[in-house]
């Protein structure tokens, strides 16, 4: 019997019943927990299984009254005579810290903001954590640091936990998304030479970059340039250049453009050597763009560190959503420790008050926000395109491995603990440049592309 088992099941004994223990809780300790379990069924089973045994010592009785009454009615005398919801909370958040100090890897871009501002605004350290964030130079690095385990969680694009997970680019590796760090913040940038090249079917023979091939910002350049009838791998050159230098390649003129994360796009604009074509939130309004991500190893053998830097994260996620917090949140982390920019860049970005190159003022407050739910339709469309350009090979079961990496659930009940209003369970709507998505059949939506490499 798993501790994680069900108390209010009449058919499931609490005590030691095969008599190769010398205690309940030696025998416990040999039987591990479903892998399919969230974190908070885990912690909940717990509660309710100390609760019923203080109630009933006697596991016989406990059985014998859940036969006669039945588990909804069982369940609402307990929580009547004992607040079983308050001790489930208060479980989740009062576990000893395994591991209080912590390595976590970043990027200095802005969908990175509520990992990096967690630390000058005293987030970890509500949470009885001292986290030292890791300026990165590159995705592949910090894949690789975590998967070495010099990290013990990183900010990561939303696409890689997935490639990980599934063995694309590295050996296989169960990872996880309990948090969406940003979404949309992201935009196509042209080089200014090519202000009157609006239109991308001018761009054949264009050279673009894209931060990392497991990147939002890969498949939504290729999908906006395969809508506009550029095969992009016969029409232009794509290139993985790391964000910081991006905007250096720019005025190198090594390249036409790139879809970045900000604050690339709004530094090309400051520097005078480029200018914003579109915002990415035109081609799909919502999109996730990048994650906070830990190993599966590191969630379930720190559980109580997990659900602390989990918290945090969240925490900080719902501060930088509001747009009052907004030009607080630019200046704690435009600093060189952090992003190392100009705080007018990061405040054009934040804000959504921005120039775009072009010599106009845009004002576009949801240019970037921070919701941090990891919805399962968000893996399952990445995972879409992964196969459609030729990164995944064969048969994909997209509902399954989305529920494993994409954890929904944690972060709903982390929502809940931060005072957010958690979403409702079940799939996010999402349409890209018009064409809706929908998650149950992604094999038909993958089918409609003209342009794939399948």
């Amino acid at each position: 019997m798993s501790i994680f088992s069900n108390p209010f099941d009449s058919k499931v004994r609490l005590r030691c019943a095969c008599g190769q223990h010398a205690s309940d809780a030696e025998h416990q300790a040999s039987v591990s927990s479903s892998v399919g379990d969230s974190l908070e069924a885990q912690q909940n089973r717990v509660v309710e299984q100390a609760v019923m045994r203080a109630v009933f010592p006697q596991d016989a009785l406990r059985r014998r009254f859940l036969q006669a009454v039945g588990t909804p009615t069982a369940m609402a005398a307990l929580s009547s005579i004992f607040p079983l919801a308050l001790a489930k909370e208060a479980f989740a958040q009062g576990g000893k810290l395994e591991k209080p100090n912590l390595k976590v890897g970043f990027i200095p871009i802005t969908c990175a903001t509520p990992i990096i501002m967690a630390d000058p605004m005293g987030f970890y350290k509500k949470q009885g954590l001292s986290v030292e964030v890791v300026k990165t130079a590159g995705w592949a690095v910090i894949r690789d640091k975590t998967l070495n385990k010099e990290y013990d969680a990183a900010h990561m694009l939303s696409p890689m936990p997935l490639a990980i997970s599934l063995g694309v680019g590295a050996a296989p590796t169960a990872y996880t998304v309990p948090a969406i760090e940003n979404v949309n913040g992201q935009a196509i940038t042209l080089a200014t030479k090519h202000k009157n090249k609006r239109n991308p079917k001018d761009w054949k023979g264009f050279k673009f970059a894209v931060p990392f091939d497991y990147s939002m910002h890969n498949y939504l350049l290729r999908y906006y340039l395969a809508e506009n009838g550029i095969d992009p791998d016969r029409d232009v050159q794509i290139r993985v250049v790391p964000p910081p230098e991006m905007v250096a390649n720019l005025r190198a003129d090594n390249i036409d453009g790139f879809l970045a994360p900000d604050p690339v796009n709004q530094r090309a604009v400051y520097d005078g050597v480029g200018f914003i074509h579109l915002l990415s939130k035109e081609l799909w309004d919502g999109h996730p763009c990048c994650a906070f991500a830990a190993s599966k190893e590191f969630m379930t053998a720190n559980p109580n560190t997990y659900a602390a830097l989990l918290r945090a994260i969240i925490e900080a996620t719902g501060y930088a959503q509001r747009p009052e917090n907004r030009k607080e949140i630019a200046a704690a982390i435009h600093t060189p420790n952090y992003l190392n920019q100009p705080l007018t860049v990061i405040e054009q970005v934040l804000t959504g008050t921005y120039a775009d190159g072009l010599g106009g003022v845009k004002k576009v407050p949801d240019r970037v926000g921070f919701d941090p739910m990891p919805w399962e339709s968000f893996a399952t469309w990445i995972l879409t395109q992964m196969q459609r350009w030729g990164q995944i090979k064969g048969d994909v079961d997209y509902q399954k491995v989305a529920r494993e990496v994409f954890l929904a659930t944690d972060a709903t009940r982390a929502m809940t603990q931060a005072g957010l209003i958690a979403p409702v369970a079940g799939s996010k709507k999402i349409v890209v440049m018009g064409k809706v998505f929908d998650s149950t059949k992604p094999k038909e939506y993958l089918d409609s592309f003209v342009i794939k490499r399948i």
